[in-house]
């Protein structure tokens, strides 16, 4: 039964953004609907993203609610605790946004 509910979760949630956005018309929703969705994904695949960004001495780590994975992958980087696909991922952001990862640190 699990497994069902997650799958029309999944297919029910991006049709029901956009029409929610669409009722919704406040300038900034999609972003922030992003942000949220960034931040759950940083809590819910915290094991994998621990594991496969950044190195297992690091203090700051993937979890927290409160911070989206651009942000813990900024401090990471200031911190130089990447693995070679953590740095990857950060080059890759940076070229959408530069220092994408930087900026999003929670201050």
């Amino acid at each position: 039964m699990g497994l069902v509910l997650f799958i029309i979760a999944y297919v029910l949630f991006l049709p029901i953004t956009i029409f929610n956005a669409l009722n919704v018309k406040k300038k900034g929703y999609l972003k922030d609907s992003a942000v949220n969705l960034d931040r759950y994904a940083n809590r819910e695949f915290r094991f994998s993203l621990n594991k496969y960004l950044i190195l297992e001495k690091s203090p700051d780590r993937f979890g927290n609610i409160e911070e989206t994975i651009s942000g813990v992958l900024g401090k990471n980087q200031l911190s130089n605790n990447l693995t070679n696909f953590g740095k990857c991922l950060v080059w890759l952001l940076n070229k959408i946004e530069k220092n994408h990862c930087i900026k999003s640190i929670n201050k």
